[in-house]
């Protein structure tokens, strides 16, 4: 077979001649090819390839069993990259987000401060909300998004709105009449959360278990019960098309209620039936 296309860098080179004595030839390919599991400097590419799920904690109470969890790639202090947020999302009323001085501490389920947020929202409107000055910083409409369950992800939830963010910034994956409940897929200006573009996929919304950005492509998952799904989906912004995938995907716990990526740990984040867990992957 034809070797992948491999422009060595000097950096590289050196890694190559340090480390030829210790791993096997096809693994060493494959992973300068690939770029490392989460390595910080592997750049932009496609995502090939996702990790078994690491799991980090359990939600104990039957609240727990649909939830989100994250840390923030580009934390302004007081907060850093190991502070870890959560919400335990049942029904419409869900307002507590509780923070955590580090993931050791959410895995023994004793948050530092619980947020009390403004009230719940029942409308296409998205809202900036300064955890340092609690206070609401922007609100916005997003046009003719479907909500309160019009264009959930296949699972259901109120998932009709889903913000996303990536290593260029801030996205939001919904649908609305027009698209005929495809997912429509915007890029947000980050501080007043206007739009700045929008690209209509082919994509049915209610037809995927969930979806995620990668260097401004848009990724879904096939299902969120079957133990062993795909990713199916890639949606490329700098293009507009949109082709199918099969990279294998693992719900261990057979119920993913959430999906994201962490842009500066180069994983994703997930909750799967009470278990927040997290994966590895590789781009190419």
């Amino acid at each position: 077979p034809a070797a992948p296309r491999w422009d060595p860098q000097p950096l590289t080179y050196q890694e190559l001649q340090s480390e030829r004595t210790e791993i096997p030839a096809s693994r060493l390919l494959e992973e300068t090819a690939l770029g490392r599991p989460g390595s910080q400097n592997s750049g932009c590419g496609e995502l090939v390839w996702v990790g078994d799920p690491v799991v980090f904690g359990r939600a104990e109470s039957i609240a727990g069993k649909y939830g989100v969890w994250m840390k923030d790639p580009e934390p302004l202090p007081p907060f850093t990259r190991e502070t870890t947020w959560r919400v335990d999302a049942v029904g419409t009323e869900v307002r507590q987000l509780l923070q955590y001085q580090a993931p050791e501490q959410l895995a023994q389920g004793y948050p530092t401060k619980v947020h009390i947020l403004p009230r719940p929202r029942r409308s296409r409107a998205v809202a900036r909300y300064d955890l340092r000055g609690e206070t609401l910083t922007a609100q916005r409409e997003i046009p003719g998004a479907g909500y309160h369950g019009q264009y959930p992800y296949s699972w259901g939830g109120y998932t009709d709105i889903d913000l996303a963010v990536d290593e260029t910034g801030l996205w939001v994956i919904y649908s609305t009449e027009k698209a005929r409940g495809a997912i429509v897929l915007s890029k947000l200006d980050p501080e007043t959360l206007e739009i700045w573009q929008s690209w209509e996929t082919n994509i049915r919304k209610r037809g995927v278990a969930n979806a995620f950005v990668i260097c401004g492509t848009l990724y879904t998952v096939s299902s969120y019960s079957s133990p062993n799904t795909t990713i199916n989906f890639a949606y490329d912004t700098a293009t507009g098309t949109s082709r199918a995938l099969s990279v294998p995907f693992e719900n261990r716990f057979r119920y993913l209620s959430m999906l994201d990526y962490n842009p500066a740990e180069q994983r994703l984040y997930a909750w799967d039936s009470s278990n927040m867990v997290t994966y590895p992957i590789r781009l190419s």
